[in-house]
C-alpha cells in the first residue's frame, strides 16, 4: 500500500470511530445514571437536614 492510501484509510477509520461515539451517546439517561442522580439528591437532602439540625441545636444552646 502506498502512503496516501494509508492516510485515507486512517482518516476513514477515525471518522468512523467518531461517528460511532456520537451514536453511542444517549439523549435520555439509563437506569444506572438515574439511580446515581437519585442518590445524589438524597445525599444532598440529608446534608441539608443535618445542617439545619445543627443550626437548631446551636440556636437552642445560645438561648439557654
Amino acid at each position: 500500500m502506498t502512503h496516501d492510501v494509508l492516510k485515507k484509510l486512517g482518516l476513514a477509520l477515525l471518522v468512523g470511530m467518531l461517528a460511532a461515539g456520537l451514536v453511542g451517546c444517549q439523549d435520555e439517561p439509563g437506569p444506572a445514571e438515574e439511580a446515581g442522580q437519585e442518590l445524589d439528591e438524597a445525599m444532598e437532602d440529608a446534608g441539608e437536614s443535618v445542617e439545619e439540625m445543627g443550626e437548631s441545636i446551636q440556636d437552642t444552646a445560645e438561648g439557654n
